[in-house]
């Protein structure tokens, strides 16, 4: 039976995922303290991890990297409120295979744990069966109304910025060159890199694709360029590295930067010698791959401030390709959401068609923080929710549906102080609706303030908001989705 550790300071949370995933055939060890969850995995080795991004004790990212430490292939799962995405997000960088966001919902969390235990085998840090996946999902691609050619695992953009990535693109998929891809975390520098693949003459053999931010200092070398049996404690069999696996096709190192000093000495020897030695090992193998490299800051920066070697960096540096956020490239955002749409109904054999124009606009108005990342689940959510034929605002998270009215209105004042300028209607441009001067509703707008400017108050968390109006955070996610569907109708 499957394992599940569920780590979440709010004990509520953990029973009813604890209910929930044993209904399904889970076995669920469930801590709502960090420590106490890090002593349980020392000795025992769970199938996958749901872990709260916020506990009291532990930080998500602290426990995230003490895990993937001693087991880099470990299916991580970050449950968090969605004002936390841009955390969220950078823990992925760090290896979590992705995020949840609060509330809650059975379905969901069914689907990205299913997901994310079939997708075990390809982990990025363990890239073995990486190979055979990618080209399988190559196998299915269709081309939209636009002309713009789609596959599985990559989507092309018509805006102007991403046709010139496309022509970078393809005048430097023919060479050998070392090509380094710059972007924000989640705009699909992946993607990029897969799409230099599968046009180059190497299209035919492995493309391994690996996160350094997820590797730890201890196991970097051994996972690149793999060990010998007996070489250190735990070395029980002998290892093939991920530049073995890739040998004659294209290793892609995601967010190369974090590597450790003595792990980016072993690699300059590897793009200058084209040769490398499994640790323990006492024998050279000749290697034949083409290395592609992703960070989201410049490495000159990062060589000028003593993170990254560089002769390491001009060896990497012969091509580059900047990939502006989503936010920068609108014209992309529906394009893309129609894309995971399609994924989507597929993956939950459903037919939503579309998205309502209200659900559009609050799209392109909206700042995307986690670039096609948290576009993708946010779709994948809507769908999940959606009862109609086409996805509607009510689907959509209370921080997306009122984003400009979050970052355009600062609450100052209650309600009932606001100076009645007319005799029947409460001048309050927040709000899409006027306020009457029934009492009824005047209660509600002045509860509905209170809610945005405790929200405001705590940054959009939302444990610290309910705590602010002495609330339980349940209370406040049925406040929010509330006022989100009064809002809708």
């Amino acid at each position: 039976m499957t394992k599940v550790l569920v780590i979440d300071d709010d004990r509520d949370m953990c029973l009813l995922l604890k209910k929930f995933l044993e209904r399904n055939n889970y076995e669920v060890i469930d801590f709502t303290s960090g420590k106490k969850a890090l002593a349980w995995y020392e000795e025992n080795m769970p199938d996958i991890v749901l872990c709260d991004l916020r506990l009291e004790d532990v930080s998500g990212m602290e426990i995230l990297q003490k895990m993937k430490a001693t087991n880099p292939s470990l299916p991580f799962l970050i449950i968090t409120g969605y004002s936390d995405v841009r955390s969220a997000v950078e823990i992925m960088r760090h290896g979590a295979y992705d995020y949840i966001t609060k509330p809650l919902f059975p379905d969901e969390i069914l689907v990205t744990i299913k997901q994310a235990l079939a997708n075990g085998d390809i982990v990025r840090s363990q890239p073995t069966a990486q190979p055979s996946r990618k080209k399988e999902m190559m196998t299915e691609s269709y081309t939209t109304d636009a002309g713009f050619e789609m596959h599985e695992n990559y989507v092309i953009g018509p805006s102007a910025a991403f046709q010139q990535i496309l022509k970078q693109v393809k005048l430097v998929a023919p060479t050998n060159y070392s090509v380094i891809i710059y972007g924000e975390t989640g705009s699909g520098k992946e993607a990029i890199a897969n799409e230099i693949h599968r046009h180059s003459k190497r299209a035919k053999e492995p493309f391994v694709a690996i996160d350094c931010g997820a590797l730890s200092k201890d196991l970097a070398a051994s996972e690149l360029f793999g060990h010998e049996k007996g070489s250190f404690t735990g070395a029980l069999n002998q290892k093939t590295g991920s530049f073995e696996l890739a040998n004659g096709g294209t290793i892609f190192l995601d967010e190369v930067a974090n590597l450790s000093y003595e792990v980016q000495v072993s690699l300059l020897r590897v793009v200058q010698e084209r040769k490398m030695r499994r640790v323990g090992g006492t024998k050279d193998i000749e290697l034949d791959v083409r290395i592609l490299v992703a960070s989201n800051e410049k490495l000159w920066n990062a060589t000028q401030a003593g993170k990254f070697r560089e002769d390491l960096y001009h060896r990497f540096n012969e091509f580059s390709i900047d990939i502006p956020p989503l936010r920068e490239r609108r014209e992309d955002i529906m394009h893309f959401a129609n894309h995971f749409l399609r994924v989507t109904n597929k993956e939950l054999e459903k037919t939503v068609t579309g998205f309502s124009p209200e659900v559009v606009n609050a799209f392109n108005n909206y700042v995307w923080y986690g670039n096609l990342r948290e576009l993708r689940n946010v779709v994948k959510r809507a769908v999940l929710l959606s009862d109609d034929d086409v996805v509607e605002l009510k689907s959509l998270p209370f921080e997306i549906t009122n984003y400009e009215k979050i970052n355009e209105f600062i609450p100052t004042q209650s309600v009932r102080h606001i100076e009645v300028k007319e005799p029947e209607v409460i001048q309050q441009p927040q709000l899409h609706r006027p306020v009457t001067l029934d009492l009824k509703s005047a209660s509600i707008d002045a509860e509905y303030e209170t809610i945005l400017a405790a929200l405001k108050q705590a940054n959009f968390n939302k444990s610290k908001a309910a705590k602010l109006m002495k609330i339980h955070r349940k209370t406040l996610y049925n406040k929010i989705k509330e006022y989100q569907l009064m809002n809708n109708k």
